[in-house]
C-alpha cells in the first residue's frame, strides 16, 4: 500500500456520507443554492417534508414527474412558503408524526420580499418548522433582478451600472431574532460542519427555528463557478457575513476572524461589483466594520455569562 493511498483510508468523514439529494439536477455550475440543499438534507434526513416557492429550487428540483431533493415536496406559490409549511406541520400533528421535521426553503426573494408577511405570522404562532432562506442576494431564477438581500453597491438587471444598488441589504436575522423565536441562526455553504452543527441543534428544539444560509451564485455574481466556496469563506473573513446563532434571545458569534481581511478581497472576486471606485469600496468597508462592532456589543450584552 502505498503512502498516498493509506493516507486517503485514514481521512475523518465530518459529514454525513449519505447522499439523499440526486446527481442530474437543473442547477448552474457551482451554484450554491444545489450544494445548500445537499448539506441541509444530511443534516435534517430522510424523515423530512419540504416546502417551496417560485425560486432557484423550483427549477433545480427538476420537471414533473422527476425530483433530485429525495424527500416529499410541495411546490407552493412565491409568498406562502412559511405558511404552507405550518399547514403541513400541523397536519403533521394532528396524525401524530413527530418524527418528520417541516421545512421550508426559499430564496432571498421569497423570504426578505415576497413571502415575509407569511414568515413573519409562522414566527409569530411559533409553529413547529424549520426555515432555511438560501440568500443569493437577487432574484436569481427570473433573470437577476434586485431584492431587499442585494447588497450595496451591487450590479443587477435592475440596478445596471450607472444606478447600481444604493444602501444596505435587509436584516433579516435581526427582524427574525424580534420575533423571539427559540432558535435562528447564520450559515454558509463554505462551513458545512458548522451548518450541520447547527440543524443537528435546531432538530432538537421546538418551535419555529430559522436560518440565514449564504449560497453564492456565479452566475449571477459573475464569478467563476470554481472559486463558489472560497468567495463564500471571503464573506466571512471579511466579516461581511457572520457566522453567530441566537438561542433563547443568547447571542454567540460562531466565527471571529482574527485579523479580518479588507472587504476589497471579497468584492475584487466578483463582476457585480467591477465597477465599484475607491470611494464606494470604503463606505462598504465603514458598514461593514460597523455591523461587525455591533453583532460584538450584542454578543457582549446578550451572550452567555462568563463563568
Amino acid at each position: 500500500m502505498s503512502a498516498d493511498t493509506a493516507k486517503k483510508k485514514t481521512v475523518k468523514l465530518t459529514l454525513p456520507e449519505e447522499e439523499i439529494m440526486s446527481p442530474g439536477h437543473l442547477a448552474c455550475q457551482g451554484c450554491g443554492a444545489a450544494l445548500a440543499l445537499r448539506y441541509a438534507l444530511k443534516g435534517l434526513g430522510r424523515n423530512t417534508v419540504m416546502s417551496i416557492p417560485a425560486c432557484c429550487w423550483a427549477v433545480i428540483d427538476g420537471p414533473f414527474p422527476y425530483s433530485a431533493a429525495g424527500v416529499p415536496i410541495y411546490h407552493c406559490a412565491f409568498e406562502t412558503a412559511a405558511s404552507t409549511a405550518s399547514g403541513i406541520t400541523h397536519a403533521l400533528s394532528r396524525l401524530n408524526q413527530k418524527d418528520i421535521t417541516t421545512l421550508a426553503w426559499a430564496g432571498d426573494g421569497g423570504t426578505f420580499d415576497i413571502g415575509i408577511q407569511a414568515l413573519s405570522g409562522a414566527a409569530e404562532r411559533n409553529d413547529n418548522l424549520i426555515y432555511i432562506v438560501y440568500d443569493n442576494e437577487a432574484y436569481m431564477n427570473t433573470g437577476i433582478q434586485r431584492s431587499s438581500s442585494t447588497p450595496h453597491g451591487a450590479w443587477t438587471t435592475t440596478t445596471p451600472v450607472k444606478y447600481f444598488k444604493k444602501g444596505p441589504k435587509k436584516n433579516i436575522m435581526e427582524i427574525m431574532v424580534a420575533h423571539h423565536i427559540p432558535y435562528a441562526a447564520t450559515a454558509s455553504v463554505s462551513y458545512p460542519e458548522d451548518f450541520l452543527k447547527k440543524l443537528n441543534k435546531a432538530k432538537q428544539i421546538q418551535g419555529t427555528r430559522f436560518f440565514h444560509l449564504f449560497a453564492p451564485c456565479p452566475t449571477g455574481w459573475k464569478h467563476p463557478p470554481d472559486i463558489a466556496v472560497r468567495v463564500g469563506r471571503l464573506a466571512t473573513e471579511t466579516n461581511v457575513f457572520p457566522i453567530y446563532e441566537v438561542e433563547n434571545g443568547v447571542y454567540k458569534i460562531n466565527r471571529k476572524p482574527k485579523n479580518p481581511k479588507p472587504v476589497q478581497e471579497y468584492l475584487k472576486l466578483q463582476g457585480r461589483f467591477r465597477h465599484l471606485d475607491e470611494k464606494t469600496v470604503n463606505v462598504i468597508q465603514d458598514d461593514v466594520n460597523r455591523n461587525w462592532d455591533r453583532l460584538l456589543k450584542l454578543e457582549q450584552a446578550f451572550g452567555e455569562p462568563s463563568a
